[in-house]
């Protein structure tokens, strides 16, 4: 991945990403308006292995839902983070940092776990 698609990853994971899982394993989701389509196929190709869901149309909102987990997650975007871990804001690192810690992943350098 080049210095662009990282910095590119890492903002888009920073201000839309939610850090989370379903109880047996963590995940990574992007949900965002139908209208930003190219931008998950870029998602796509930039994380290989990751998913895309969708388009939904319910409630008023037409979204698609990215999904970075297991081999994606944990090759991939972890390590990205984990990288670059002084650049993400108080909030960002403390949701990653949760993630990391409720799914057993060692938690990113200079986090506190």
């Amino acid at each position: 991945m080049d210095d662009f698609a990282a910095g590119y990853l890492i903002g888009i994971l920073a201000g839309e990403g939610h850090f989370g899982g379903d109880g047996r394993q963590p995940q990574v989701t992007i949900r965002m308006h139908t209208r930003h389509e190219r931008l998950f196929h870029w998602l796509l190709e930039t994380v290989p292995g990751s998913k895309l869901y969708g388009p939904y149309h319910h409630g008023g909102r037409d979204y698609y839902q990215w999904m970075a987990r297991g081999t994606p997650l944990r090759e991939v975007v972890i390590p990205l983070l984990r990288q670059h871990s002084a650049a993400l804001d108080d909030h960002v690192a403390a949701r990653f940092t949760s993630m990391c810690d409720r799914y057993g992943l060692s938690s990113p350098p200079g986090t506190g776990s």
